[in-house]
């Protein structure tokens, strides 16, 4: 997803200015794809240029109305129906993970259970918006309310996964590869044989 998209399809449902595109950004679309003020705006100016976007009104102040245009429109049509979504390329840590044999076992076991309380935050919060929100028939708020359902559920599922890895690595076999990973640099970091932390 890109963010050139991301206005596009906000301008679909009607024109806005750039403020009150920004406020309906930040309001809808900011927890999947975050973007400052300058940027949203920078783009504005970049799909008016392309023909993409045009002013369509102009009010008091210098406000300036912005509406899709019908290239808009099949560009927008087009991201949505033939080009492959992206996906998460990259994981911080979930990258760590693969690594945790490095530090003790209670230092995995601390962390993983960190990764779980952070998402189990994150849906708290999903699920303060949903009963809050004021959820009406329009395009963002119909499909943004399904979109707030994979957030309920992958929150959801992160935090049950977490939970599980952090009984995962006290395990015998996770021990044992701990042990040998570790014993690869005994004495060359504060984690040597015989600590009080890989006692734990």
């Amino acid at each position: 997803m890109s963010l050139r998209h991301a206005v596009l399809g906000l301008l679909a449902e009607s024109p806005a200015s750039g403020y009150d595109l920004m406020k309906l950004f930040n309001a809808s679309l900011a927890s999947v794809w975050p973007a400052t003020q300058s940027q949203v705006y920078g783009e504005l100016g970049k799909l008016t240029t392309a023909g993409l976007v045009e002013i369509a009104a102009h009010g008091p102040r210098g406000r300036k109305e912005y509406a899709i245009t019908e290239d808009g429109l099949t560009e927008l049509r087009h991201w949505l129906t033939d080009i492959e979504p992206s996906g998460p390329q990259r994981h911080d840590g979930l990258l760590r993970v693969f690594f945790l044999g490095i530090v003790t076992p209670l230092e995995a076991q601390t962390y993983l259970l960190h990764q779980a309380e952070r998402a189990a935050r994150a849906r708290a919060e999903l699920e303060h918006l949903d009963e809050t929100a004021e959820w009406d028939e329009e395009m963002i708020s119909v499909y943004g309310r399904i979109a707030l359902e994979y957030g309920l559920r992958i929150s959801a599922m992160q935090e049950e996964w977490a939970r599980w890895a952090a009984d995962e690595v006290t395990s015998a076999k996770a021990r044992k590869a701990s042990e040998l990973a570790r014993g690869q640099h005994k004495g060359q970091g504060p984690h040597t044989e015989g600590s009080a932390g890989e006692r734990e």
